[in-house]
């Protein structure tokens, strides 16, 4: 059999990427929990993407996503790094080099009553930090690193991953200091800068578009070239 044309090998290949690329970030998005906004944090080892349930958490959602928008997770950073269990995000207050306004101040120092559920703590999920008081969770909360039963019910589920699994597996590779109950990075992990969106009625369906017009025209020539080679 006739060895594929470039063209039509890279046409292939685009395919395959485009399909490749679609089941690794769909993977997380796909939970029925998740609301249409997103959260990108900006690190200084690659991007990590949540979403929010606001159905199970309401509460805890507002006041995050509120932290989100007023800008008060930039210049903070993951301040424990716990391979197979959690990468925690600091508190904003104290956790970021920048100084904060009234404003940031004000929401950063509000604690949420604590939102209890029956979502499970898997990997991907969020999940509020607190105090021994139920009620007093803040800024801080962790990502999932694995599968953690035993925080079922103990603490405030309010999201989880949609993109940035990779990064999460960068930090866990990083060297890592014991500091009591605590396993926490040698460097720091800077949260440089973050935005948000909502996939409902951002510029994403454009972008969509684009993809399954490309898609479509590399289907074509890959057609094309089939007949012509094989004819």
């Amino acid at each position: 059999m006739a060895a594929l044309p470039r063209q039509v090998a890279a046409a292939v290949l685009l395919l395959a990427a485009a399909a490749s690329t679609y089941g690794a970030t769909s993977f997380y998005a796909s939970d029925p929990n998740l609301g249409s906004a997103r959260v990108v944090f900006q690190t200084t080892h690659g991007d990590i993407e949540f979403g929010f349930f606001p159905h199970v958490a309401p509460k805890t959602v507002e006041h995050i996503y509120k932290l989100v928008r007023l800008g008060c997770y930039n210049t903070n950073h993951f301040f424990r790094v716990d391979k197979g269990f959690v990468a925690q995000v600091a508190a904003v207050v104290g956790g970021r080099t920048a100084p904060m306004n009234d404003e940031q101040q004000n929401e950063a120092e509000k604690t949420v009553v604590g939102e209890f559920s029956t979502v499970k703590h898997v990997r991907g999920i969020l999940s509020m930090g607190r105090h021994s008081d139920p009620d007093s969770a803040s800024s801080s909360f962790s990502i999932l690193l694995g599968d953690a039963p035993h925080l079922d019910g103990q603490y405030a589920i309010f999201g989880r991953l949609t993109k940035g699994d990779d990064t999460l597996k960068k930090l866990e590779r990083l060297p890592t200091r014991r500091e009591g109950i605590f396993v926490m990075p040698i460097e720091r992990i800077s949260i440089l800068s973050t935005y948000y969106y909502d996939i409902d009625v951002e510029s994403c369906e454009a972008e969509k578009s684009i993809l399954r017009r490309r898609l479509s025209e590399s289907a074509s020539e890959v057609e094309r070239w089939r007949r012509k080679c094989f004819a």
